[in-house]
């Protein structure tokens, strides 16, 4: 998680930025992190064994994006989840109290976001990557507002997709499909695969993200989500059903590989309350003196340039295969270039 940051003098000038300003010019942006942006240590070579402790120590010992959507998900298995005993067949009863809980979820946080941030100012310009707020108007969105068009993809289709492989993952534990473990019965994995999960999670994300910028998918599907240049705590999960369904699938690895349902729920929210965070337009929400950390740079270049880091900072997928942008001049001018050619 990116935690160094540095303040970039800038105007007040409120026009779209226009597509092809390399990154690198600080007064391109509101606010930056420093330049260039690193990835996690874990895959660096030499390998740094301390930096890579202080990477996940920053990323799951304080209170972060992360360690929230995992006490989430462990109140919300033992307080909210009905028994498995109660989801093995499929009922319209549990099955409807699970989308209304996720309908809930996901509109409490992006909405507690976007009020705070953008109604309300409340932490003015601080942290803040671009000058415009997510509020465009346009026959691009549906009801000509970029708010209303976020709002609808994200709970009429979001919601929903995200309720049906839910709802495949609990029938799956209820009747045995889903090999299930729990910590008495094997700690050291129980705790490691959560970590582990956002390995996973940007390597399915990688290929389904390039998958999705292939023109014909792109034209189709994939443009739903990039009507957001400025992006917002609801642009998150904007998209169309079809990427849903494409993006989700990252929690069918719970059908393989064995996990507790704590660990499917955790995955869930960061696949998609997650979105809200880390499309929020700040990289850090301002608690009393300190920061938590919700958002990278790294992806806001993708929603700036969208020929650039298709995955994110846990995997260096874009580093191996020619797509990162690090945030300087030189590697935007070089991935624009590569772009117009193709």
């Amino acid at each position: 998680m990116v935690t160094v940051s540095k303040r970039v003098e800038s105007d007040q000038r409120t026009e779209e930025l226009a597509p092809g300003t390399p990154a690198g010019e600080s007064k391109s942006w509101n606010w930056h992190p420093d330049i260039p942006i690193q990835y996690s240590p874990l895959f660096s070579f030499p390998p740094n064994p301390l930096a890579i402790v202080r990477w996940f120590a920053s990323a799951w010992l304080p209170l972060t994006e992360l360690t929230f959507y995992l006490l989430l998900a462990f109140v919300v298995w033992h307080w909210i989840q009905p028994p498995l005993a109660e989801t093995g067949t499929l009922a319209a009863g549990w099955v409807g109290a699970l989308w209304v809980r996720n309908l809930v979820m996901m509109t409490l946080i992006a909405s507690a976001l976007h009020l705070w941030l953008y109604a309300w100012r409340g932490q003015g310009d601080s942290y803040r990557y671009m000058r415009n707020a997510p509020t465009a108007e346009g026959g691009k969105f549906l009801g000509g507002r970029q708010l209303v068009d976020n709002v609808c993809w994200t709970l009429a289709s979001g919601v929903t997709v995200w309720t049906i492989y839910e709802t495949i993952m609990w029938l799956a534990y209820s009747n045995g499909v889903a090999p299930m473990i729990s910590f008495d019965e094997n700690p050291i994995w129980f705790v490691l695969w959560f970590p582990l999960i956002g390995i996973w999670y940007s390597f399915h994300f990688y290929w389904v993200h390039r998958f999705l910028h292939w023109k014909p998918m792109y034209d189709r599907y994939h443009s739903v989500h990039h009507r957001n240049i400025t992006i917002g705590p609801w642009s998150g999960f904007s998209m169309h059903p079809v990427e849903h369904l494409l993006y989700l699938s990252s929690l069918f690895i719970h059908l393989v590989v064995p996990s507790h349902p704590v660990h499917m729920l955790f995955h869930a929210y960061w696949l998609t309350l997650a979105t809200a965070t880390s499309h929020s337009g700040y990289e850090a929400l301002v608690v009393g003196n300190g920061r938590v950390t919700i958002a990278t740079f790294f992806h806001q270049l993708h929603h700036r340039y969208f020929t650039c880091n298709y995955g994110n900072v846990e995997l260096p997928m874009d580093r191996w295969l020619g797509s990162f942008n690090d945030g300087s001049s030189a590697a935007t001018r070089r991935l624009l270039r590569q772009g117009r050619a193709k």
